[in-house]
């Protein structure tokens, strides 16, 4: 492979010259320039724009790993990510997941070896090899969390109050006359099922009915819906109202209603998590906690920044405002009488 250093041989210059030529021509003359240029297209050179960074220390790139890219949810983010990042003069480097640790290890280490500036991830786990630069730089390193926060990780974050936002769904739901509710929730070792399932618990503590929750585990896609649904179709005591953990999901429980011919909202209420684009054109529209997605994406890039730029002397976790959007999938339960006209 052609070097800047065959470059500069054979075009009679010192390897400072001929890297000046490519990296700031101004400063050449110009019949040095023309000679090095004429050079790099005979020999068919190609700048290795990883090891120019490494030797300016930047590289003018993030890294942002997403869990699953195929998610509505995740697209949303990423796109406020984009946006703040090319308006801060960054290019963002997207990596797929599939929610396997391997892979988070492999695109952590690109980080480890300075081929990016600084890194975003929006899954729940902190690969190994960011904890080790977590650990050696301390606040000073460039990570940053997106939407699955967790105190114990020791980095930025932007996220909703989750908690908060699942108990505001369970009380509009008690309120509304449910008293058996089933909540799919999403996979075992993600925060946001944790601190989703919190949230809900305390709705049905504080009004006694924590022994009329029925649980079924999912995954946040539309099929894990589905499944969860049926399973709860076929119990013996019919919930009258599902809280799933996902709009994904939601949506998945509702056509598992509509194969069943279950009406909703006359017979089932069914509410979703996130308001993805999807959420409003299902039949009937989906009743859902609204997450500011593009939001969350640019206050991350933000917060990384600040860490780049030294501005940020302690981890910071943002608390972004959700939204509890109330559509037509939800209706009266059980314990409210029908009032006639």
């Amino acid at each position: 492979m052609t070097t800047i250093r065959d470059v500069a041989q054979a075009a009679g210059v010192s390897r400072a010259t001929a890297a000046r030529v490519l990296s700031d021509p101004g400063l050449v003359a110009e019949a040095t320039r023309k000679r090095v240029l004429e050079v790099v297209q005979q020999l068919g050179y190609t700048r290795n724009s990883v090891a120019a960074s490494l030797r300016t220390t930047r590289t003018g790139r993030i890294i942002v790993t997403v869990p699953d890219i195929s998610n509505p949810f995740f697209s949303r983010v990423i796109r406020g990510v984009e946006e703040a990042a090319q308006a801060a003069g960054y290019a963002v480097l997207l990596g797929d997941t599939r929610n396997e640790p391997a892979r988070e290890e492999q695109y952590a280490d690109m980080l480890n070896r300075r081929e990016a500036d600084g890194m975003i991830f929006l899954g729940p786990r902190l690969p190994s090899v960011l904890d080790r630069i977590r650990a050696r730089d301390g606040s000073r390193a460039p990570i940053v969390n997106g939407c699955e926060f967790t105190p114990g990780l020791g980095v930025s974050s932007a996220h909703i109050d989750n908690a908060g936002a699942a108990f505001e769904v369970m009380d509009s739901l008690y309120t509304m006359g449910h008293r058996d509710i089933a909540l799919v929730l999403g996979p075992a070792d993600s925060p946001l099922t944790r601190d989703r399932l919190l949230g809900a618990q305390r709705a049905a503590a504080i009004r006694g009915l924590t022994g009329h929750l029925m649980l079924e585990r999912g995954d946040f896609s539309i099929e894990s819906g589905r499944r969860a649904a049926q399973a709860l179709f076929a119990r013996d005591a019919r919930p009258s109202a599902i809280f799933c953990f996902s709009d994904e999901m939601a949506i998945g429980t509702l056509a598992a209603a509509r194969n069943a011919q279950i009406a909703c909202p006359a017979e089932l209420s069914v509410v979703g998590f996130d308001d993805i684009d999807m959420a409003r054109y299902v039949d009937p529209p989906l009743t859902t906690i609204r997450q500011p997605m593009a939001e969350i994406g640019r206050k991350a890039v933000e917060l990384l920044i600040e860490i780049l730029e030294g501005r940020q002397d302690v981890p910071l976790c943002v608390t972004l405002p959700h939204r509890l959007i109330i559509r037509q999938s939800v209706g009266k339960g059980p314990a409210i009488a029908e009032t006639p006209e």
